[in-house]
């Protein structure tokens, strides 16, 4: 993505350890956490091959055209899965954020200096996913604040059981996703 050097590492590191975080979900019990936990892993690690700033490495030409074309699969599976309920759905937008993030930077030159070229996306289509986004966001950081614990309530056993990790983790990939988007 277009953007400082910096905040790009920062964004690489965050989405990293995001989609690191998701393959241990893997070993939940929950097929359901297993199931989300791959396509987190995927969105994870994705955005951070795609948030790598261009003074570090210049992707090939076909790496934005082969980014659509996973996230254009990931986005259908997600379609797919949407049927057996709404959770689906911002998995759905997710992907072709990244659909639509790749094919915008699959148009443009490639820049040595790991700073912006200025816009390279449809401006209301950016303002929309944006406006998804950061309500996204604000949402799942309501959702973060702790609740009481009651007496007697079972303790998740392992790491890929444990909800609050996992929402964690879903706010910090949306926070890259803003980051992201705006660089765009």
């Amino acid at each position: 993505m277009h953007g400082p050097a910096a905040s790009g590492w920062l964004l690489v590191a965050l989405c990293t350890a995001t989609g690191a975080y998701c393959l241990l979900r893997l070993r939940s019990t929950v097929e359901e956490q297993r199931r989300a936990a791959v396509d987190e892993a995927l969105m994870g690690f994705g955005m951070a091959a795609m948030a790598v700033p261009t003074a570090a490495y210049t992707p090939p030409t076909w790496a934005w055209p082969a980014f659509a074309v996973l996230f254009g699969a990931a986005a259908l599976r997600a379609l797919w899965a949407a049927r057996g309920g709404a959770r689906h759905l911002h998995h759905l937008v997710g992907a072709s954020a990244m659909v639509y993030m790749a094919v915008a930077m699959a148009g443009t030159p490639n820049d040595t200096s790991g700073h912006g070229h200025g816009s390279t996306g449809l401006p209301l289509l950016t303002g929309l996913l944006l406006l998804y986004f950061s309500g996204y966001v604000l949402l799942g950081g309501v959702r973060l604040i702790p609740a009481p614990a009651v007496a007697g309530a079972p303790r998740a056993a392992g790491w890929g059981d444990r909800p609050e990790l996992a929402r964690a983790c879903r706010l910090s990939m949306g926070i890259a996703m803003v980051a992201m988007l705006l660089t765009l």
